[in-house]
């Protein structure tokens, strides 16, 4: 079997280790392609900002023609952190790493498929509206890079986001709105086994309010989650302190206020029963976005899909992406699926089929837009 452009670049960006932070090799051998092709690719400042070696790398071409809709396209070059080496391997039309841990198609495969539609476009002369690429770090680590790229750099107001394990065809209309925060529990040390009766556990007070949290999936909408905790410092001390993180997440906000509002109320039950102070610090996340069908970058979509003849599928989504960043900064980013599957695990593939189709895929969305007025 011939091996096409995209699966050559797939195969080379998988196997770079790219975990949050640490995308300087790989973001090296993209500009290196892109330079190829006559583009100039810049690298913003962000990368001291967001702790990144790296910053946001963008790189543009020009309408060939006066009309039509500017298109972005971003994708993200980190990936979740490797437990071990990255050895792709194409096996039955599938691609996946024979080493036991991430392929890295969560999402180096996104990227081959952008920077090979913009190689056909250049290759070909093909007529369009404006073609912006965006490559962003850190995205698995809270969408950091995107957060601090300027958008205002952009001349496309419409963009996609290719970050969906489903099948091509299935659109992301709905994603949720996030919110974080961070509980420690005061108490009083006291020596456990000579003074038991004069501590204060924190630990239990925090074992408490878990407890009585409503966790996992609460509706078809919302979920909640405790993710990290830690305390005390010795066994034979009533611990003094102790805190955990926790997150909800709806395509509701009110939704989400509501549970969070409970869990804050939770909280502060169980510090008063274990006669503890307690200190809650809450924060955004990301906010949430809902997309109509007679949306332009859903219309677009439709239309890409019928070109290349695929299954068209509306979903919402509990996960987060760019997407969510350029949406709650007044552009239109849409997140297609880009056929991936088991990502963030060793069983993590993609179909080389599905990688060649994202290509076309593109390519139908820069023609689309081509003819439509934003």
């Amino acid at each position: 079997m011939q091996t096409s452009q995209a699966l050559r670049l797939f195969l080379e960006l998988a196997a770079i280790p790219s975990p949050p932070g640490s995308e300087r090799a790989v973001a090296d051998r993209v500009t290196a392609e892109l330079r190829e092709l006559g583009l100039e690719v810049d690298e913003d400042a962000s990368g001291s900002e967001t702790g990144s070696e790296i910053g946001n790398l963008y790189a543009a071409l020009p309408a060939t023609n006066g009309g039509g809709t500017p298109l972005f396209f971003c994708a993200h070059l980190d990936t979740v952190p490797p437990q071990g080496p990255i050895e792709p391997v194409v096996e039955d039309g599938v691609v996946r790493n024979s080493a036991g841990t991430i392929l890295g198609a969560d999402n180096k495969a996104a990227v081959a498929a952008m920077v090979e539609a913009v190689r056909r476009v250049v290759r070909e002369g093909r007529p369009h509206a404006g073609i912006e690429l965006l490559l962003t770090p850190k995205e698995e680590v809270g969408l950091i890079g995107a957060t601090a790229f300027d958008e205002s750099r952009l001349v496309s107001r419409v963009g996609y986001v290719y970050d969906m394990a489903a099948p091509i065809g299935t659109l992301i209309m709905a994603a949720p709105y996030s919110r974080k925060f961070d509980v420690r529990f005061h108490g009083k040390a006291a020596h456990s086994g000579m003074y038991p009766e004069e501590g204060r556990s924190a630990i239990a007070a925090a074992a408490r309010a878990i407890a009585d949290f409503r966790l996992g999936r609460l509706d078809d909408e919302t979920t909640a989650n405790v993710g990290t905790i830690e305390g005390g410092t010795a066994t034979n001390i009533i611990p003094e302190w102790c805190s955990f993180t926790a997150e909800a997440r709806s395509l509701d906000e009110r939704k989400l206020a509501n549970v969070v509002e409970e869990m804050l109320e939770v909280a502060t039950f169980a510090a008063s029963l274990a006669e503890c102070d307690v200190e809650t610090e809450l924060r955004d996340d990301y906010r949430g976005y809902r997309f109509k069908r007679d949306d332009l970058p859903v219309r677009l979509a439709l239309s890409a899909f019928e070109q290349t003849g695929h299954e068209v599928r509306f979903e919402t989504t509990g996960g987060a992406a760019d997407a969510n960043v350029f949406n709650e900064r007044g552009l239109q980013c849409l997140n297609l699926a880009n056929g991936m599957a088991e990502i963030h695990t060793p069983d993590e593939h993609i179909a080389v089929d599905d990688l060649d189709a994202m290509v076309e895929v593109t390519l139908a969305l820069i023609d689309a837009a081509r003819d439509v007025e934003p």
